[in-house]
């Protein structure tokens, strides 16, 4: 495990040459690319979201894609088309761009519901159909989704079966002062982008993504997981609670945070760490709960605190 901290150590370093000032964000997005998973990252333009899929994909050597999603965008533009060849006769698939390591989809709210499920087969089935033949897609596969949340007009909120699919849901925020002075004086004559070099190697990339499966989580930690997933769907502010799915996601984010640590069994802690970003968009308020300013992120808290810690006592009040 202290080679895959090493290699998880010189991409951190490395993507913050370019993202000053958000370690925890920086790790988080790692944790997903480790973990198979998929990122949707909500904050308002101009915080780094793109820069931050940009510098990932070229700390890493990946192909990197970009999507950008409006309301005239088709299914076919994400995922390719068949076109009939005159020479041999035949119809070969062009792929789309979706077909890359790294695919940056910006501003997906803006798509019609149509084109957003284009990406649903791809995200969790790493794969294309077009015209009935599959196309599987390339390792490492990662989505990195961007979306403002606080403009609404011409946009389509994201199903909850595709947020599902989403492994986290990040914000990146506004930079500290300092770290927005760092940002102008980085930035004088040309971007850090530019001298971004690659530090891991595809195969290198590959490798960690399963040296993490074998790192050991205790059934006490299983269960612990279960049941604070569980805990958010018998929430009476809830209308919907956290699927299956997101409590895998939580297994297998804890076990990539873990081998991060340089350690080979998960915690607690590495559970507590993640619960927010990896189970609260899969949280829907009812009504009323929102009228009283509940929202998912303090439902998970509020399981996190009712769950009883493996190991430990539970205390009367």
């Amino acid at each position: 495990m202290n080679d895959l901290a090493g290699v998880a150590d010189r991409v951190v370093q490395n993507v913050e040459r370019v993202i000053v000032g958000k370690h925890a964000e920086v790790e988080l997005a790692l944790i997903a690319l480790l973990s198979k998973g998929h990122v949707l990252i909500e904050d308002v333009p101009g915080v780094g979201k793109t820069v931050l899929a940009k510098s990932l994909a070229r700390s890493l050597g990946c192909s990197f894609k970009r999507i950008q999603f409006t309301p005239d965008l088709l299914p076919s533009d994400v995922t390719g088309v068949s076109i009939y060849n005159q020479k041999s006769g035949e119809f070969e698939y062009r792929a789309g761009p979706i077909a890359a390591n790294v695919v940056l989809a910006d501003e997906i709210n803006r798509a019609t519901p149509k084109t957003q499920s284009a990406l649903l087969e791809a995200m969790e089935e790493r794969q294309v159909t077009v015209d009935g033949i599959t196309h599987p897609m390339s390792e490492p596969f990662i989505v990195m989704a961007t979306e403002n949340p606080i403009e609404y007009e011409g946009t389509f909120p994201l199903p909850e079966a595709q947020l599902d699919r989403f492994l986290m849901r990040l914000a990146l925020g506004y930079p500290a002062r300092g770290d927005e002075v760092s940002i102008l004086q980085h930035q004088q004559r040309r971007h850090p982008l530019e001298d971004i070099d690659q530090v891991v190697d595809v195969a290198e990339l590959v490798a960690a993504q399963q040296a993490i499966r074998e790192v050991y989580a205790d059934p006490l930690v299983s269960e612990y997981i279960v049941n604070v997933t569980a805990a958010t769907r018998e929430n009476e502010d809830v209308y919907l609670g956290a699927s299956p799915r997101g409590s895998l996601g939580l297994y297998r984010a804890s076990q990539a945070r873990a081998a991060m640590h340089g350690r080979e069994y998960v915690t607690p802690d590495d559970v507590k760490a993640l619960a927010s970003v990896v189970l609260a968009h899969r949280v829907i308020v009812n009504t009323g709960a929102r009228m009283r300013q509940v929202t998912p992120e303090s439902v998970v808290s509020d399981a996190l605190e009712r769950v009883p810690v493996p190991g430990s006592r539970a205390v009367a009040r």
